[in-house]
């Protein structure tokens, strides 16, 4: 007997999506996002037509949406983002710390989306940034790469970014610094200077009218509540146990850098009234846990996700910058003593379906031949 088939998100995309632009409507860029992934690997996307020269059998390949929010389209766009990322690491510790802002600002969300995002990474980078460049400290420039990510594991808002930082920085003069083995530095100190330039770029925003649109930010007495409420709790900024050498920060970008809300592994059952999926709870995430939502509230809040259009998150700072890197990694080399890395060629789709998943897709899947393309396949189009 045949397993029955995995729960898609296509699936709960084709269900639900009425539904959840009735009940929460939907932006011109989630529904853009809809289409994408109910169209992937689709006749709608077009595609080839191959036959087995042995046996016959015939094999529809349809193009996927490459859209970056498809949980489909992401491990080959990850694993070319990765060979480039190798010939960027430095034989040093590598640190990873976590920024978090407070769900308060969730409250300036709908209109503020691209600005709080933005803001995040400025105002996380320049606290690594001048912490490094610290005479007290290392006296120098850091490398530093940052990760967003806006969810939680029951897709609920929580907006972080995940930084990967050397353990080491490049002095004006030339010379490598390197930080002590377990220990970067201290995060009650980062929390409460990130803190301050955070809640600093909200009152500049605010005097120089970019939030005119939210009408309780132009009332005094609102505003000052609000920016109140952010000043009480500390923020949050975690600092995890230093990476053991390069191949475990590798290990680490594979994991995060292009995750999306919810992998298609954590689904449990889709139907055409809910969703139930697998969660992780707890500090060290070691609790499980299954949670079932309506479809609608499931699609909902995975939209929530969806990225304002050309927003870059991932970006890369101090050493990495894409200005400088080249100059600058050179030269910590050189002060390091180590050989830069041959960079990977680029790996063709072939040769990477191959190593991923044992599969050659010049191969008849039923009798092991050669498969010839026999036609290309329009784009399917639908009623007007």
């Amino acid at each position: 007997m045949a397993a029955p088939a995995r729960p898609t998100l296509a699936q709960i995309v084709t269900q639900h999506t009425d539904a959840c632009a009735e009940q929460f409507g939907l932006s011109a860029s989630q529904r853009k996002v809809c289409r994408a992934i109910r169209s992937c690997r689709t006749a709608a996307l077009g595609g080839q037509l191959q036959a087995c020269e042995d046996c016959g059998a015939v094999r529809y390949v349809y193009h996927s949406c490459r859209n970056r929010h498809c949980p489909r389209c992401q491990t080959r766009a990850k694993e070319r983002w990765i060979d480039a990322r190798v010939t960027e690491l430095l034989p040093v510790p590598y640190f990873h710390l976590v920024f978090t802002l407070p769900h308060a600002l969730h409250r300036l969300l709908p209109q503020q989306t691209r600005w709080i995002y933005d803001t995040l990474f400025r105002c996380a980078s320049q606290t690594l940034l001048t912490f490094g460049h610290d005479p007290s400290r290392l006296n120098g420039t850091l490398g530093i790469t940052l990760v967003l990510h806006t969810w939680a594991q029951d897709l609920s808002r929580h907006i972080h970014v995940h930084g990967i930082v050397t353990g080491g920085a490049l002095t004006a003069g030339g010379s490598w610094v390197g930080s002590r083995k377990s220990f970067l530095f201290p995060v009650r100190a980062l929390s409460r200077v990130f803190r301050g330039r955070y809640v600093d770029a909200l009152r500049k925003a605010r005097e120089t009218g970019v939030f005119r649109d939210s009408a309780w930010t132009r009332d005094d007495a609102q505003w000052g509540a609000f920016v109140d409420e952010l000043q009480k709790p500390e923020w949050v900024v975690y600092a995890k146990p230093p990476f053991g050498g390069p191949e475990q920060v590798i290990a680490y970008l594979g994991r995060y850098t292009h995750r999306i809300a919810i992998s298609e592994q954590r689904l449990i059952d889709v139907n055409d009234q809910r969703v139930k999926f697998r969660m992780r709870r707890g500090k060290d995430r070691s609790e499980r846990k299954e949670l079932t939502l309506p479809g609608a509230e499931f699609l909902h809040r995975y939209l929530l996700h969806v990225l304002p259009l050309g927003f870059q998150r991932l970006r890369h700072y101090g050493l990495t910058a894409s200005r400088c890197k080249h100059d600058k990694l050179t030269i910590c080399r050189q002060q390091l003593q180590v050989v830069a890395p041959e960079p990977k060629p680029v790996e063709t789709v072939e040769v990477f379906w191959l190593r991923v998943a044992q599969i050659d897709i010049h191969r008849c899947p039923e009798c092991g031949g050669a498969l010839q393309l026999t036609a290309n396949l329009p784009p399917a189009r639908g009623p007007p």
